[in-house]
């Protein structure tokens, strides 16, 4: 036994003798080596997210993703409509055959275009019902609209639903130059329907011409993400959208990834993932100080990924927040901003993609190590670079670092497996040379 304890004794003492290899390469689980990260989303483009709250993120030099309703921009080209059979041939046919899975989505996709008041009501709360699993009461919401329209108990006229209201004053110049501010805008659908209540066609038409108008008006890069309104999970709705955008905030189900939705009250807890993504909706009800424990929680666990989901501001928009909370809470995070990565929605999709696909290789070779990564994404969207950590040999003091046309020098830090640099390096293109200064 006395001989065991020296052994384990000895083993443990030596252990921190133990350095990494010179030339050891790997990603950094976050950009910069940072413990977690966050993104501050916005829902429905109403106006004070741009007048108020705009300003506070500038400010502090924050990020920020904003889920804009298209339809309503002054220049769009594609508006609400709908798609198929003439109306009046559907509400003939709802006074004789009931409302089933066979014609559901066509009447739900129809009530918000019969030129009538009310009806759009009805398909939001049939919409509701299916996204959480009550179609029977869904069949029965649409069949007592289609009884009100047959009775002539609705007054003629355009309808719209309040988010679709809320995001009028904003011009597409103006989201122009706000991206080039450097904010991610995306596709929150034409009209902000409740998609898991539209048929095929008309689905693809609310997901399809809402990325169009994106990309006509702002490039390719603002096609990438995308927000099914009311955050729905509905598996038919978002299969359709996953065809048409790489990234949605509705569902990102990844063998690596941890999903926890806003309306979720569960906690990161453990998990054998290797991220975890931890949306919170802050509403008029939620205290200050758990909305900087969502943001504590994320810097403690390394594997975090905390997503905020923001709608009104200033009174205007659903669950209006007011600014000077706003501030305050952006403040927090700034003040951290040296354990958190605050980035869009979409580039911190693309690092942790980039990241579970890459492939690193690395040698050193006298004085010199050459570092390459790669990884088979499409070059088109996933093209951010990737934080490398390379140990360096011990009498290393500083590092330069090139990359093709790129130079920079770099500061060698130091712990109890060796010495090493942090840097940034792009994937798929010349390798990356570093040598002692």
């Amino acid at each position: 036994m006395k001989k065991l304890l020296l052994l384990v004794i000895a083993t443990l003492s030596l252990s921190p003798l133990v350095k990494a290899q010179p030339g050891k390469t790997q990603i950094t689980k976050w950009q910069y080596g940072r413990n977690g990260a966050v993104s501050i989303t916005w829902d429905d483009g109403s106006i004070n997210q741009f007048k108020v709250a705009l300003p506070i993120l500038n400010r502090l030099q924050l990020p920020a993703t904003f889920f804009i309703i298209t339809g309503q921009i002054p220049g769009s080209q594609y508006h609400g409509k709908f798609i198929g059979r003439p109306v009046k041939d559907i509400i003939k046919e709802t006074a004789t055959i009931p409302t089933n899975k066979d014609n559901f989505f066509e009447r739900a996709s129809a009530a918000g275009y019969l030129g009538l008041i009310g009806p759009l009501d009805y398909h939001y709360k049939a919409g509701s019902l299916v996204d959480t699993g009550k179609t029977e009461a869904a069949y029965k919401a649409i069949d007592e609209c289609y009884a009100k329209v047959r009775n002539g108990e609705f007054k003629p006229g355009v309808q719209h639903n309040d988010e679709y209201k809320d995001a009028h004053g904003t011009t597409w110049a103006q989201i122009k130059a706000y991206a080039a501010q450097g904010h991610e805008f995306a596709s929150h659908m034409v009209t902000h329907p409740r998609l898991a209540a539209l048929d095929e066609t008309n689905l693809m038409y609310e997901a399809e011409k809402s990325r169009l108008d994106v990309l006509n008006h702002l490039g390719l890069a603002y096609t990438f993400s995308a927000e099914g309104p009311f955050g729905t999970e509905n598996e038919r709705a978002v299969a359709y959208l996953a065809k048409v955008y790489p990234a949605l905030r509705n569902r990102m189900p990844e063998p690596w990834l941890k999903e926890i939705s806003r309306g979720n009250k569960d906690t990161p807890g453990n998990t054998n993932k290797e991220y975890v993504q931890y949306q919170r909706g802050a509403t008029t009800k939620t205290p200050l100080p758990m909305m900087k424990a969502w943001v504590d929680t994320t810097m403690t666990r390394k594997d975090t990924w905390l997503v905020l989901t923001h709608h009104g501001v200033d009174g205007i928009g659903w669950e209006a927040l007011p600014h000077q909370e706003l501030d305050e809470y952006f403040t927090y995070i700034k003040d951290h901003q040296d354990k958190l990565w605050v980035a869009t929605f979409g580039d911190v999709t693309k690092y942790m993609r980039e990241r579970q696909s890459a492939k690193v290789q690395s040698s050193l070779k006298g004085s010199k190590i050459t570092v390459t990564i790669s990884h088979p994404l499409s070059k088109v969207f996933y093209n951010i670079p990737l934080t490398l950590k390379t140990h360096v040999p011990a009498g290393w003091k500083n590092v330069s670092e090139v990359q093709g046309s790129k130079k920079q020098s770099l500061k060698v830090i130091a712990d109890s497996n060796g010495s090493y640099v942090i840097y940034q390096a792009y994937p798929n293109v010349s390798p990356v040379n570093l040598s002692a200064i």
